[in-house]
């Protein structure tokens, strides 16, 4: 893409190639050469597919006993959004110590390794089509000892990436699965939209269908809502469509559309839901929504409370529970509010 930085994790001569050749296998006598499961081996050919990539670094961390040891774990590692920079010394340290390195992409994955001058002992993909038929064969290499990171194409795995089952599979098998926390979109996205940050729901991506869509969103729209703010991450094709379903389903809104994060051309766009004009014609990158909660009504007037006060102070109860009703009337006073204004206009009336 014309947008692309110049940063250690892209090249954009290198994107054309794949995975150069400086980090195919130079040493492919890795202990788990022989030793993967069936299931796993179709993703190790020999050349320089970035599925298979040279011996890792010797040194770095005590992650556990290794091939053949019985202190297998699973590290569920962050990688970056866009910046190379953003990966963390613990996190390098434990994809270079690891056996195998479970990737959404291999290739895509393998790229970041290169241009971070980092090596792997080996990759095998790890997606949304083979996560079930493959947990098994992990779960194998785990039980005899194996340390495996599961990484996705970028930030944290298993928000809105495969990796949940393997890891629930793991805690009911006993293997110790640790995160090593780093870059995530909707965090990212929502530390800088500028619209409230909590409490906040995370919705992955919208489902592909509108009527789904709709439905999914109009769980926090109208009476009774949980007044959240949304985060979610949504296709530059789809984006209008989903922005006019959310301002149906939630009314106005403050939104932000964050595209490109920690990239060269990261940008936050600012609008309201149902106002045109705010929004780009063409919109290049991947995307994260923010959608601000409700908006707090402008509070009814004291005039406007008394009158409703009087209409229920005729349906008699004592007066906290007058309150109560009259709370639940009026928009912008609390409960404490009403009982304190109609005490105050009691007493006024009392001293007359």
């Amino acid at each position: 893409m014309s947008d692309t930085p110049t940063s250690p994790l892209f090249d954009p001569e290198e994107r054309k190639s794949g995975v150069p050749a400086a980090v195919a296998p130079e040493d492919r006598a890795s202990e788990w050469e022989d030793g993967l499961p069936d299931e796993l081996r179709d993703d190790c050919p020999d050349g320089d597919d970035a599925a298979d990539v040279g011996s890792g670094a010797e040194d770095g961390g005590d992650f556990g006993a290794g091939p053949g040891g019985s202190d297998g774990r699973l590290w569920v590692v962050a990688t970056p959004l866009g910046n190379g920079a953003d990966l963390s010394p613990r996190a390098r340290e434990v994809l270079q110590r690891v056996d195998v390195v479970l990737a959404e992409d291999t290739r895509r994955t393998g790229l970041l390794f290169k241009r971070l001058g980092m090596r792997a002992r080996r990759f095998v993909s790890f997606h949304d089509h083979n996560e079930r038929t493959r947990a098994a064969g992990v779960l194998r290499l785990l039980a005899d000892g194996a340390e495996i990171a599961l990484v996705s194409d970028a930030g944290t795995p298993l928000l809105s990436d495969p990796g949940y089952r393997l890891v629930r599979a793991c805690r009911e098998q006993g293997v110790p699965v640790s995160p090593v926390p780093g870059p995530t979109a909707p965090a990212a996205a929502l530390s800088a939209a500028g619209l409230p940050p909590l409490p906040f729901t995370f919705l992955g991506f919208l489902p592909r269908a509108a009527s789904e869509a709709r439905a999914l969103l109009a769980r926090y729209g109208g009476p009774g809502a949980p007044p959240t703010t949304l985060v979610f991450f949504e296709r530059k094709d789809r984006l209008a469509a989903t922005l006019e379903l959310a301002h149906a389903a939630l009314g106005p809104r403050e939104v932000c559309v964050a595209r490109e994060l920690t990239k060269v051309h990261e940008e936050f766009i600012v609008g309201r839901l149902g106002e045109a004009g705010w929004l780009p014609g063409e919109l290049l990158g991947e995307l994260t929504v923010v959608v601000g909660p409700p908006e707090e009504p402008d509070a009814q007037t004291r005039e406007e409370v008394l009158a409703v006060a009087a209409e229920e102070r005729a349906a008699g109860g004592r007066p906290k529970d007058v309150a109560r009703r009259v709370q639940a009337r009026v928009r912008g006073w609390s409960v404490k509010q009403v009982y304190e204004l109609l005490r105050d206009a009691q007493g006024g009336r009392d001293g007359r």
